[in-house]
């Protein structure tokens, strides 16, 4: 099969800039965090005020309490650009995948590269939902920092040039099981980033108090990883069909196969505990938090390190 080179290079480009918009956004997502919600004057009023101090805080520094708004709605405008290049970077995001795809005339996610990338591409399209639906735009830097960190070790080591994927992953299946892995994966990337502040919210340091707050949190990883549990079920229930026809069993308790069922328990275990024992709070936050690890362990101890059935996807 002849690979075209140019549109490759295309999509190697597109990568780069969608990974470059990616990091000027989280800039701009961090100077909302800082300078868009509770100032640290408001702050230390309310603080004096439940203790019975005075009910104005005094300051020798009345312009900087004064100049608070101006800042504010600065940081307003800032955040909705942060908002614009995220969909921008998406975009070039998108096209990397597609050319990719063009390029090498089968599905963009055959090797680690290409996985990672539309991994990352779910996990920022999530992202852009929740925020329509929630007012947590600010926390666009803790989502992003993932992304940029896992899509330049994607383009750093895991880089793969185009190229035909390997027999064994010749099959219609390619497209259904690894893209609905992915697309799970991806989403679910977004409640663990979300499980960890909560974490940090309820225990209160003082940058904490620009966190949204803990109900807001809770509600946006429950109801995020209630939406990806069925696609990364589906996931593993294709996944197990395509095993049966590659190699003439559904389960063989393969390293990955294992981490992705142990991945799969957890997650049922979160939603399970939820609707039946009404866990809330950290104990929930917490067993989310397992999930996420255990399918990033999966994404790159088990394909990197460890050999098994599915170590062709490594490259």
């Amino acid at each position: 099969m002849d690979i075209n080179q140019t549109m490759s290079n295309y999509s190697d480009w597109c990568y780069g800039i969608a990974v470059g918009s990616y990091v000027v956004a989280m800039l701009f997502y961090l100077y909302e965090q800082a300078f868009g919600h509770k100032q640290r004057a408001e702050v230390k009023q309310r603080e004096l005020v439940g203790a019975g101090g005075p009910s104005e805080v005094e300051t020798d520094d009345t312009e900087a309490v004064a100049d608070e708004p101006a800042r504010a709605g600065r940081a307003e405008r800032i955040g909705k650009l942060a908002v614009s290049l995220t969909v921008f970077g998406v975009v070039l995001h998108f096209a990397a995948l597609a050319l990719r795809g063009l390029a090498t005339q089968r599905a963009p996610w055959g090797n680690m590269y290409e996985f990672g990338a539309t991994l990352c591409l779910v996990a920022v399209v999530t992202w852009l939902v929740v925020m329509r639906k929630y007012p947590v735009r600010h926390l666009g830097v803790w989502v992003l920092l993932p992304v940029i960190a896992l899509m330049f070790l994607g383009g750093v080591v895991l880089y793969t040039t185009a190229a035909p994927v390997q027999p064994a992953l010749q099959s219609y299946w390619l497209v259904i099981h690894v893209f609905s892995i992915a697309l799970g994966s991806g989403m679910v990337l977004v409640p663990g980033v979300v499980s960890v502040l909560y974490l940090i919210k309820v225990r209160k340091p003082d940058w904490a108090t620009r966190l949204p707050a803990a109900e807001v949190l809770d509600q946006v990883a429950y109801r995020t990883t209630v939406f990806a549990f069925p696609i990364y079920t589906a996931g593993v229930i294709f996944g197990a069909i395509w095993a049966e026809q590659s190699w003439g069993r559904f389960w063989g308790w393969d390293p990955k196969e294992t981490v992705a069922f142990v991945a799969w328990v957890v997650y049922a275990a979160y939603l399970h505990s939820r609707a039946t024992a009404g866990w809330r709070g950290g104990r929930a936050a917490a067993i989310n938090i397992v999930g996420f690890a255990a399918m990033i362990f999966n994404l790159f101890f088990i394909n990197l390190v460890t050999t098994g059935l599915h170590s062709y996807a490594g490259g």
